[in-house]
This record gives structure tokens, sequence and C-alpha cells, in this order.
């Protein structure tokens, strides 16, 4: 789909508004955020106004609800289904000890090509005696045809994550999901690598939950994060943890106690533990302004278009570049290099270690996943970071 002049336009703007951007060519949102000027801006009036006194918890908490709706609106979804949680692995675990297993259940996932928080959560409910049962993937790729093969009347849940932290190829989450949803089998996204960044329209995707948090692509802060959970599972979902936050008591009263007998919020709040990191709210607040006035195909358009440039250019000089097999596998994560040929910052291959240094020393901000250079475009990448990093490789072929 083409972006329009006006998505083109403010697109371009953005750029000068990551202070960041003046110092590196910053290519590694898939490790973390930058900083805009308002979001930086935001966080600021929240500590203005925790130093003055100027405001009280509900005056804050308007942020930790205006963020629901602006990440509702991003997704396609409704705010009620929209839960405020700490991170990613925050989301995976509240699924994890909220879903109504049985004993002789079993759930399917893909480890060796998931972050390893989408990992824990669910090899520890061997301790409830639920069959964990793991698919390989293929040259990095999570087999969605494996994974349904492994499914039976006794599988109850499947996770997989929209974009792999590396080689960064994206799951065909419809064909796993339209299979779930046919068995009733729950499936949750773990959508970290792919938030802000690629398009999701959740009402129409067959999808159950999907976690993120706002310290990647939602160019938000850490300890902050999102979880969706469609409205049809959220009664059928009873939380490990509970406090005031997640009672329905028809007043925002932080301190009313009501009957012993309580009740759960209907929405997504049932999953909400105590107080909110309201810095982060503030944050995520102005961050989600900023890329739902671009919107996320728009976004999604460019960086593919960024994506295809530099995973051609890097093939040039003969390396082995991670390359979707179709367009469905495309993101806006280019890795090259041997995978699994190294690990967390390192790599047994002497060529790659000297592409990392030169690369740093340039000021182009990546990192080495699984033993390859990984490279993660946002909204505020250009075609000249691009060219940046073709040309300090090229010299240093010359």
């Amino acid at each position: 789909m083409p972006v329009s002049k006006m998505s083109v336009s403010k697109i371009e703007a953005i750029r000068a508004l990551f202070p960041a951007l003046t110092s590196q060519t910053y290519m590694s949102i898939c490790d973390k955020m930058i900083l805009a000027d308002p979001v930086r801006q935001a966080v600021d009036n929240f500590l203005d106004k925790l130093a003055m006194a100027s405001a009280n918890r509900t005056d804050h908490e308007d942020f930790v609800e205006s963020s629901r709706v602006k990440f509702a609106q991003m997704m396609s979804v409704k705010p009620d289904e929209v839960a405020v949680t700490r991170n990613v692995s925050d989301g995976v675990n509240a699924i994890a000890w909220s879903f109504p297993f049985k004993t002789g259940d079993n759930i399917v996932i893909c480890t060796n090509a998931e972050h390893p928080n989408n990992i824990y959560p669910w090899l520890r409910l061997r301790e409830r005696d639920i069959d964990v049962r793991i698919v390989p993937a293929i040259n990095g790729r999570i087999d969605i045809d494996a994974m349904t093969a492994a499914m039976d009347s006794r599988t109850r849940l499947a996770t997989v994550a929209s974009v792999s932290f590396a080689p960064g190829y994206r799951t065909d989450t419809t064909k796993l999901g339209e299979y779930c949803q046919k068995k009733n089998i729950f499936l949750l996204i773990d959508g970290v690598q792919s938030a802000g960044i690629l398009h999701h329209d959740l009402a129409q995707e067959p999808v159950d939950a999907f976690a993120t948090s706002t310290s990647k692509g939602l160019l938000g802060l850490y300890g902050s994060g999102f979880m969706y959970i469609n409205e049809n599972w959220l009664d059928r979902l009873n939380p490990a943890y509970l406090s005031r936050t997640g009672v329905d008591l028809g007043s925002d009263d932080a301190s009313a106690m009501g009957e012993h007998h309580y009740q759960l919020y209907a929405s997504g709040k049932r999953f909400e533990v105590g107080s909110y990191n309201l810095a982060a709210s503030y944050a995520a607040d102005a961050s989600l302004s900023l890329l739902n006035a671009i919107g996320t195909q728009a976004i999604e358009t460019h960086v593919l278009h960024l994506a295809r440039a530099l995973r051609e250019g890097l093939a040039k000089y003969g390396l082995r570049v991670s390359k979707p097999q179709q367009a469905l596998e495309e993101s806006h994560i280019i890795t090259c290099g041997e995978l699994d040929a190294g690990g967390h910052g390192f790599s047994h291959d002497a060529r790659i270690n000297e592409m990392h240094k030169t690369l740093l020393d340039a000021n182009i901000t990546h990192t080495l996943r699984r033993g390859q250079l990984r490279f993660g475009l946002h909204v505020y990448n250009n075609m000249a970071d691009v060219e940046h990093v073709l040309s300090i490789l090229n010299n240093m072929k010359s």
C-alpha cells in the first residue's frame, strides 16, 4: 500500500524530534527505544507535578486511561480489552497463571525461535502437570504446520512471537490463529518486536491475546506495557494476583473496601495490580500520539521499504543475509551472518566481529544476536541511514 503524501510529510518531520539521531545512526529498535522530545517533555511534566504536589492520583491516572485508549486505537480493539502491564513478561505470566488448565492439558511452543521471556513461563507449567510440547524451528522460522501437527484434543494454548528477535522473520499468525480458532485453542502473541512498527488489526486477526512493552517500538519507557485480551476470553481467565485495582466496586477510590464477596472487572483491568508506573504512562500517552498521527500502516510501508534496500545492499557484500522466503515473512529487522554461530553480543565469525566493531566506531547503533549482526528500523529512519551503513561496510571491504 503506497504511503500518502501527508504520511510521508509526517514521517520526514518526526525524525527531528529524536535528539539521539544527531550523534548516531540508530538502527536498533529491536533492542530498545530512543525518546522523542515530546515523550521526554511528558515525563518532565509528570516529575514537575510530583515535585510540586500539583496533581492528585486520579489526575495522574488520566494518562493511564488515555494511553490505554490510544493503544487500543492503534490495535483496533476496545479499551476494555486492554490491560496496562509492566512488560511483556508480565503479560505472558498473567495469561499462563490465569488460564483454566487441567492436569493432562498441553500447550505448544517453538523454543528456538523465541525470546526466553516467552519460554520459561511455559516450561514452569510442567509443575502443574501440563504437557509442554516443543516444536523446533526450521532455519530460524516458526513452523506453523509443525505446530498444528503437534496439537490434539488436549491442546489448550499456543504461543508465538509476531516477529522473532533474531533472525527477524514475521510469523504467519493468521494461519496459526485460524487453526486455533477452529479447535478452540487460545493463541497468545508476544508482539514486542512488532507493536508500533508493523500494522496490527487485532479486531480482525485470529488472536486471543497480545502482550507487548512500551520500551521498543512504542517508543516509551521501560517497566510498562499493554496486553490485549479478546473480550470472549476475559471472564474465563482468573488472575493469579489481585489487588484493589482489579476489583470493580463501581468507584475509582483506590482505598475503598467493598464487601468480602467481590467482583473482578469485566475488562482487562482485572489483571492490573497496585499502583501504575505513572511516568511510563505519561510517556506512552505522548509516544502513542506521535505514532497514531502517522498510523502503523504507513509506518510499516516505510520501514519495509528501507529493510529491503538494506537487505539487498548487505547481500552484495557476499554476506549471508536472513532472507524472507515470501513477503509475509518480511519485517523491519535485518540480520546477517550464520544463525547461532555465536550468541548475545558475540560471533564465532571473525568477519562479523570486525564488521560489528567497524559499525560501532562509525556510531551506527546495532546489535549482535545469536551470532548475527542485527539491525532494526523504525519510523525515524530514512534511506540516508541505509546508505550510510552500506558505505561504511563498502569502505571496510575496500
